[in-house]
């Protein structure tokens, strides 16, 4: 199956980005795909190369090729090797290690559209494309105007892969389709309810608003991580950054501004170096320390309290 893989373009930060399309060979990340490929890489930093990696991972060539993408793509390999956070989550005494904990997936998915991106359709869905409610084609032109703007090379084959692959990933198909529920289950991000289907089964909505299953933590961790990105020295970020920016908590997880106010509240109550507050009427979030260090010490902090 051809791989589709642009140039490295600029972002509007003037950071090199990578494009990248379709290189998931149809698969979306299944239960087990991702603890599997990360430790057999940690003992054989080749085994995606080996001959008998079918064999030595239980799946086909195409799968093998798959498996090794999303460990790269959602940041737990990098040139086939353990990369920090693939230890600190996967690793023998990782927070997660076998993916138990609804959070760590919202973890994941946060991870697969931070920088550098391996997964545009992705990025593309989640941050570019603002329909609440949506059809297949709807998130297909959108791909088509992205990758006109940025890379015209690309396939109209290749955006419907990604399209399907997606959908496919985040959404429960009604019970009725045999074999596309069957991939559904085979599936932990459909557990988050990011997107559902909407009357009938060519219609989508993303589910946006609070989130059961998502940690304050976890929500907290990646309003700091997203303002590390800016390099702004400033100790405050307005709510609205955290909403609307391109990479922010509200478009990655789909909140709405009182759920992030929520989350950062709660996170408040135990920390005294997070805050919210209101700055002549507009709703800040203020922090203490280095931001990157703060959010690695409420994510471990998060997974070491037991939850």
């Amino acid at each position: 199956m051809a791989v589709e893989q642009a140039n490295r373009n600029t972002d509007t930060s003037g950071n090199s980005k990578a494009i990248v399309f379709a290189r998931h060979e149809t698969f979306h990340p299944r239960f087990g795909w991702l603890k599997k490929g990360f430790d057999r890489a940690s003992i054989d930093s080749e085994i995606f190369l080996r001959e008998d990696a079918p064999v030595r991972l239980g799946v086909g060539k195409n799968m093998v090729r798959s498996i090794r993408y999303w460990c790269s793509a959602f940041k737990l390999l990098k040139d086939d090797q353990p990369t920090e956070f693939g230890q600190q989550l996967l690793g023998q005494e990782g927070w997660d290690s076998y993916l138990e904990d609804p959070a760590s997936l919202w973890l994941l998915h946060w991870k697969l559209l931070e920088a550098p991106n391996l997964a545009t359709a992705w990025d593309v869905a989640f941050n570019y494309f603002r329909q609440v409610e949506f059809t297949t084609e709807d998130l297909f032109y959108q791909l088509c105007e992205y990758r006109d703007r940025e890379t015209p090379r690309i396939s109209n084959s290749s955006l419907r892969k990604d399209v399907s692959c997606i959908l496919r990933m985040y959404v429960v198909q009604p019970s009725g389709k045999a074999q596309v529920s069957e991939d559904s289950l085979d599936c932990p991000f459909t557990e988050l309810g990011l997107i559902h289907t909407a009357g009938d089964s060519r219609h989508y909505m993303f589910r946006v608003g609070q989130k059961p299953s998502l940690p304050p933590e976890i929500v907290v961790y990646a309003c700091l991580q997203q303002h590390a990105r800016t390099g702004s020295p400033a100790k405050t970020i307005p709510i609205a950054n955290l909403l609307y920016d391109l990479g922010s908590p509200g478009l990655v997880f789909k909140l709405t501004e009182s759920a992030i106010c929520d989350a950062i509240e709660v996170v408040a109550r135990r920390r005294d170096q997070i805050r919210l507050s209101d700055a002549a009427g507009k709703l800040q979030f203020s922090f203490e320390g280095e931001p990157l260090s703060l959010a690695a010490a409420i994510l471990d902090g998060y997974y070491r309290s037991g939850r």
